[in-house]
């Protein structure tokens, strides 16, 4: 492997591999090939989107340099002149080779000193855009990969753009197998958890370019922010910071005087190859090794930055986590496969929003047990969220990380929120809506990939079944005659009425009450796992009435039903009924979604529950029993 890099800027212009004199798209002008990027914004900013900043250095040094490994340094440093013209950080981009290792590592460092400016960080990225003639298949999953259309396949004439710019229907591709098909790169996204590792294979000679990031202790948003991959370029990212599935509310906001400093990586970008003329797709096999191999190796001690320190300077937390809620169980349940992390002090759950430091997370085993390892020295909350259980747990005692460190905490039990008894239930409190009615595509607007996959939610359009699966009347849903998979939407839309106009939905939930207390206080769980511009209003028995039980006015900027996801930001919203509204025998509870100016207005629904006083009704719950 030869890499070359453009000096001051930082900017990698080639890398040469296998006999293929560069890997990068030789057509693009150099500062368009491999790069960090960033988006911002201050007061002085005029552009809607912000400014786009590709970071390119003023000054290069060799931080170190021996027989097994060199390490470069692309430094841009800030001062007042530059005020509104650059973003105000000093930024560090470093380089790493090691010798015998096919590939290299970059990672970076960004500082905002106390007495500058203040500014807004809406993403940054790290950008590599390879050979159009080379790389065709991309793979970024075992059941996630194809050979994927040109770039060109995507422009006037051969493409056309659909909703929105990012989505477009293929007319007249370059290879007819591709026709009728929509592309949108959104298609492609990935949660944190599950972004280890993605790329391209090139099938001659077969040559495999692959990113890897074995860590996500700085990613922001926590393991289940959605992030971009690969898509058509070809193009492969490592998207580290972004408002994608989350809105605005995820944008790093840093006010004047605010000192801030953050590694942002390392990464691999990891090339391998065929010595014989055995499966290309071989390749993506020996990437996913890779990535456990990096994952082990987790954190380097190769790096020259004091700012990245290794596993002998950081610490670790160990515990149990249980579930205490009597209507369930009368003992504590073993929290199976939840997640606890460390993140920045916050409110419970605020984890999702999370931006300018780091996080830390692990799933529990059978018994609840957990070890958090290889923790940055800090303070820190302990977050939880237990699947099969709504909201979310804070540890209220502060964790303090210092360096080889090694904390127990004594169990700790999550009491998730619970007045009474499930009288009824709908979904499955997972934080997605993947478990309701996911209709198939229109045919005219198909993603092959998607056909008869786990993900059939990433189709284009599927805002649009809704109307021509309901076009006389709204969603109505009977408990006990329903059924959530078959007969419950995934994402509540508006209704389509023509071209241009859209008008707000009114779903239905009916159910019988064979008696009352009158004296109880009802309540209703209603967990969402996304909103987009959403008004829900929530009324009982008397959808006329003045009176709403919840009334959330317009919220939420996930786009995720514009983006094909499952899930943006989890909310819960709990609802106090007194029994005097109630009817014995039959009522209705009415979910409104209000808004009505687009069609990608609405919200998608993770969990919805009714409790009661014990009786009859009680809907037995031996989930965890």
């Amino acid at each position: 492997m030869q890499l070359t890099i453009s000096n001051p800027e930082g900017i990698v212009t080639g890398i040469q591999y296998n006999g293929i004199s560069n890997l990068l798209e030789v057509l693009n002008d150099e500062n368009d090939r491999g790069y960090w990027d960033l988006v911002w914004s201050d007061e002085t900013t005029t552009r809607k989107k912000g400014n786009f900043d590709r970071m390119e250095g003023t000054s290069f040094k060799v931080i170190q340099q021996n027989e097994k490994q060199i390490e470069l340094s692309f430094t841009r440093t800030w001062n007042s002149s530059l005020h509104g013209k650059v973003v105000p950080l000093n930024i560090d981009k470093r380089f790493v080779v090691l010798g015998g290792t096919s590939g290299f590592y970059t990672y970076a460092i960004y500082e905002h000193l106390k007495e500058w400016p203040a500014f807004d960080l809406d993403n940054t990225r790290i950008v590599f855009k390879l050979r159009n003639d080379k790389f065709h298949y991309m793979a970024i999953a075992d059941d996630r990969q194809r050979y994927m259309p040109l770039p060109e396949d995507r422009r006037e004439g051969r493409g056309q753009v659909l909703a929105y710019p990012e989505a477009v229907l293929l007319v007249n591709p370059v290879e007819p197998q591709f026709k009728g098909e929509v592309d949108d790169k959104y298609q492609y996204s990935c949660e944190s958890r599950n972004n280890g590792v993605h790329g391209w294979i090139c099938d001659d000679p077969a040559v495999g370019f692959w990113l890897i990031t074995p860590s996500y202790e700085f990613r922001s948003g926590g393991p289940l922010k959605q992030f971009l991959t690969s898509h058509v370029g070809p193009t492969t990212l490592s998207v580290l910071h972004s408002t994608h599935y989350l809105g605005a509310d995820m944008i790093a906001k840093f006010v004047a005087n605010e000192p801030w400093k953050k590694v942002y990586g390392p990464v691999f970008v990891y090339l391998n190859s065929l010595l014989d003329h055995g499966d290309p797709l071989s390749l993506w096999q020996d990437a996913q090794k890779q990535m456990m191999n990096e994952v082990q190796r987790w954190p380097y001690d190769f790096l020259a930055s004091q700012d990245f320190p290794p596993s002998d300077q950081r610490g670790k937390v160990s515990g149990r986590l249980l579930v205490k809620d009597r209507y369930v169980s009368d003992g504590n349940i073993s929290a199976d496969g939840a997640y606890v992390g460390l993140a920045s002090p916050g409110d419970a759950g605020s984890w999702q929003l999370e931006a300018k430091g780091y996080q830390f997370w692990t799933e529990t085993d059978k018994d609840g047990q957990f070890t958090i390892n290889n923790i940055r020295p800090g303070v820190y909350n302990l977050y939880a969220w237990v699947p099969g259980f709504i909201g979310d747990y804070k540890y209220e005692t502060l964790i303090n990380i210092s360096a080889g460190g090694n904390i127990t905490v004594d169990d700790i039990v999550y009491e998730p929120p619970r007045n009474g008894s499930t009288l009824w239930e709908i979904g499955i409190p997972d934080r997605v809506a993947s478990e309701f009615y996911i209709p198939d595509p229109n045919p005219k607007y198909v993603n092959k990939l998607y056909l008869n996959h786990t993900d059939r939610y990433r189709q284009y359009g599927l805002w649009e079944r809704y109307a021509e699966l309901y076009p006389d009347g709204d969603l109505v849903f009977t408990i006990g005659t329903s059924n959530y998979t078959k007969d419950w939407f995934f994402q509540q839309v508006t209704r389509k009425i023509n071209n241009s106009t859209y008008e707000g939905t009114t779903w239905q939930i009916k159910f019988k009450l064979d008696e009352i207390d009158q004296n109880w206080t009802y309540t209703i769980r209603l967990a969402l796992a996304t909103a987009n511009n959403a008004n829900l209003q929530v009324k009982i028995n008397d959808l006329n009435g003045n009176s709403s039980l919840l009334s959330t006015g317009v919220f939420g900027k996930d786009n995720t039903i514009a983006r094909h996801g499952i899930h943006g930001l989890y909310r819960l919203f709990n609802i106090s009924i007194p029994g005097a509204q109630l009817l014995q025998g039959n009522n209705t509870i009415f979910l409104t979604q209000a808004s009505g100016t687009s069609p990608f207005e609405g919200i998608m629904y993770d969990y919805i529950r009714f409790e009661g006083p014990p009786s009859s009704n009680t809907i037995k719950n031996t989930r965890f029993r």
